[in-house]
């Protein structure tokens, strides 16, 4: 920690984190960041929140430029939120590399310093709070029936993700509403890859009149193979890396079929299921020190404002398709082969497409 902040203030201030060679703040703490805050309220100052869980990437990234070229302060929120994992799931090895997201954020501060003026403001602090931070009464826990102060969305919470992850929801929209309680942004910035989160979020923001706009930003993909970019890439190892493409290709022959006038369900849906047939089919023809083994979870079409499966897609409004697909692990290991990090347990991956209205 102290290799990457140092400690500031002038003689007899409150003495603050910063991140060296950039005026980007850490705050750690509630007061902190109303202490900071209330001055830019008073002057006007726009203020945007990037919330995310660390483990920064160009999805990060780009969510963080959009917030800087369109207001004058942004927060960048990093902390992994317990109450979003279920009880099954490991927390513990969730990817925590603080030293390479301060080691991003230094750079595109950078970058954005050396623009000619396509930004209106810049990263101003880092929200890093510890748990007991953002859970003063305890942390209530991670069952179903927990009992605590939580945010419940329903019904869109309950399908899909949260049908899975029963959980989930309530974590994300409890964790949100504390950080737009605590930060007080006019904005808020979040990835289109996590697509029901985003429809959950826009759900909690209206139904609380919230004074917030919430921002999606689009999918970032690698360049190479379309992958969505995602902290838990890096569990996947090169093996099971090359097979992970399945959803994403099946999301698009849909897509195809949506294109050439397909609007029944079987009909969408059915292209998808055909490309991952081919790809079970390709993968079952290989011995275990060669293939890869995969769960898909889902794969859904679903209405774009709640999130519920349709019969038929309604070309005025468009729809939404969504999958999820469980890459299991390796079954035997090559000699000096690269798993992934965490050894390459089991990785749960997401994706979506949006249907755009075609009347």
């Amino acid at each position: 920690m102290a290799s990457s902040c140092s400690t500031t203030g002038s003689p007899g201030s409150p003495k603050f984190e910063k991140i060296p060679g950039t005026s980007i703040r850490v705050l750690r703490s509630v007061p902190s960041v109303r202490r900071w805050r209330k001055p830019l309220l008073l002057d006007h100052r726009s203020v945007a929140l990037v919330p995310t869980m660390g483990a920064l990437h160009e999805g990060h990234i780009s969510l963080i430029r959009a917030a800087c070229r369109e207001n004058h302060h942004v927060v960048v929120s990093i902390y992994v939120n317990p109450a979003q994992f279920g009880i099954a799931e490991d927390l513990d090895s969730y990817p925590k590399t603080w030293e390479a997201d301060v080691a991003k954020l230094v750079a595109l501060d950078r970058e954005m310093a050396d623009d000619g003026g396509s930004y209106l403001g810049r990263v101003s602090a880092v929200f890093a709070p510890t748990t007991g931070e953002m859970y003063p009464g305890g942390f209530p826990g991670q069952e179903v029936n927990s009992k605590g102060s939580f945010v419940t969305i329903t019904p869109v919470g309950e399908v899909l993700e949260g049908k899975t992850r029963p959980t989930f929801f309530r974590g994300v929209a409890t964790v949100c509403m504390k950080l737009f309680n605590i930060v007080q942004p006019e904005k808020v910035y979040f990835g289109q890859k996590d697509v029901q989160q985003t429809v959950v979020i826009r759900r909690m923001v209206r139904d609380f009149a919230m004074p917030i706009e919430v921002v999606i930003g689009g999918t970032v993909r690698d360049q190479k193979d379309g992958l969505a970019l995602s902290s838990r890439n890096v569990y996947l190892g090169e093996r099971r890396r090359g097979v992970a493409t399945v959803l994403w290709r099946a999301l698009r022959a849909a897509e195809e079929g949506y294109g050439m006038g397909m609007a029944g369900r079987k009909e969408i849906l059915g292209e998808a299921e055909k490309v991952v047939r081919e790809v079970e089919e390709e993968q079952g023809r290989l011995g275990p020190k060669e293939r890869v083994r995969f769960e898909v979870d889902y794969i859904s079409l679903a209405d774009p404002d709640t999130m519920e499966e349709v019969g038929v897609v309604d070309r005025r409004r468009g729809a939404i398709l969504s999958g999820a697909v469980k890459m299991l692990r390796v079954e035997e290991p090559k000699e000096g082969e690269d798993l992934g990090y965490e050894g390459g347990p089991e990785v749960r991956l997401i994706d979506n497409i949006i249907l755009k209205p075609l009347e």
